[in-house]
């Protein structure tokens, strides 16, 4: 028998740094506020990302060769991108609609999209930050972006040119001058691209729960659950949990990532978001000093420096929520690792696989549901903590029926 039934003003599904920062903003806003997790605050793909705010990131994954690259990489199972056999039956309409995206017809509004978000991003962290006193926590070092041969390099040059239109400043370098930017790089690297505005934190994990001490000093709440089924009502949402108690909510957001779409789905909401599992390996701080986050495209994975270790990782496994992980994939990034910065400390690392919420066209779903009070914000991908704070802001806007401060038409659940 169900426990009895009680009442909230807003209760978010998820808390991760999407839900954190739409609960900062709720609760800012005057709204009783309850998020429901079943580990805790920043605790599973919000505590293993790459730390990355990244503002200049304006394009999507379809526009990024990964179609060009695809056969090379599906070769390698242990390459930027692994398919496993037998999820592929279940995949193919997935990647039907990825490829879909990259169409030439659909690149203009899907950068006009994400250009627009990332500039609403960087404002609205600038503010929260400052709000919640984590301003510190920003690193403004940029990223280097590097290329082992001419043709690498040219490659990316249509990218780059994408985002001129955007403002988005960067320099191509070599040489001495790449060198100084990230010295004891392997002489295989030819060339780098030198990104000034790109910005990391020290740690997202301690990003997320610092937000989050923030949003419950002020009086949001925390309850740890699994919520295992949604219902809609004409004034009210009802939460099951998997205790066999509910949660009645006057608004519902559904921000449980790579999770979410099971949830939109017992709404009667069919969203194609699929599971794209990354891996890293945290080593000691002093394994080697690196500079600025560096990013290996043609390997898909970065190396960031935290304030807790560094952090090697990336690529992507598209295998769903169930199969075990793959550690080694995680070695293999190391393994390159060594390669690239010759002299690395690659003893005592700790390693982690998380689940990215990911959309074909790479634009995360935000917006109300076609249920009453019941609202959307998930399937950010790779961009989740970059876009965490717009998040929040337009869920706020949403529930507060105000304009909100971008135009949400090209993120709406019904575009699919």
């Amino acid at each position: 028998m169900n426990a009895a039934l009680s009442s909230d003003d807003v209760v978010i599904v998820g808390a991760g740094i999407v839900g954190i920062c739409i609960a900062a903003h709720l609760i800012e806003a005057g709204h009783a506020v309850t998020v429901i997790d079943r580990t805790g605050i920043s605790e599973e793909t919000s505590s293993g990302n790459a730390a990355a705010f990244a503002f200049s990131d304006v394009l999507p994954l379809a526009q990024k060769g990964i179609m060009r690259n695809l056969p090379r990489w599906l070769a390698d199972p242990l390459g930027p991108l692994s398919v496993p056999p037998t999820y592929l039956p279940h995949l193919a309409p997935w990647l039907w609609r990825f490829w879909r995206a990259g169409a030439a017809k659909n690149r203009e509004a899907s950068l006009a999209a994400q250009a627009a978000m990332m500039r609403l991003a960087e404002a609205e962290w600038t503010g929260l930050m400052d709000r919640s006193g984590t301003a510190t926590m920003l690193r403004e070092d940029g990223s280097l972006e590097l290329y082992e041969s001419e043709a690498e390099f040219a490659a990316s040059l249509p990218g780059w040119a994408a985002r001129d239109r955007f403002g988005i400043v960067y320099r191509h370098v070599e040489g001495a001058e790449l060198a100084g930017l990230q010295p004891g790089l392997a002489p295989r690297f030819v060339k780098g691209t030198f990104v000034p505005g790109w910005k990391t934190v020290a740690d997202p994990k301690l990003l997320g729960k610092a937000v989050w001490a923030y949003a419950e000093k002020k009086g949001a709440r925390f309850e740890r659950g699994e919520v295992v089924r949604v219902e809609a009502g004409a004034s009210s949402a009802t939460l099951h949990l998997a205790d066999g108690s509910s949660r009645k909510a006057a608004k519902l957001v559904i921000a449980a990532g790579a999770w979410s779409h099971l949830l939109a789905g017992q709404l009667g909401e069919a969203i194609p978001l699929e599971t794209e599992r990354g891996y890293n390996t945290t080593l000691p701080a002093d394994a080697f000093d690196v500079k600025r986050q560096l990013t290996f495209s043609g390997h898909g994975f970065v190396i960031t420096p935290l304030s807790t270790g560094l952090r090697i990782g990336g690529a992507v496994e598209l295998a769903g929520l169930k199969r075990p992980p793959n550690y080694a994939r995680s070695r293999a990034m190391l393994e390159k690792a060594k390669r690239f910065l010759p002299g690395l400390k690659a003893e005592g690392g700790r390693e982690w696989m998380g689940f990215r919420p990911s959309l074909p066209d790479s634009l995360p779903v935000i917006g109300p549901s076609g249920a009453p009070g019941v609202f959307y914000a998930f399937g950010h991908g790779h961009l989740g903590l970059t876009q965490a704070a717009a998040t929040g802001r337009l869920v706020r806007d949403l529930i507060a029926c105000q304009a909100p401060a971008i135009d949400i038409r090209p993120f709406r659940a019904q575009r699919f």
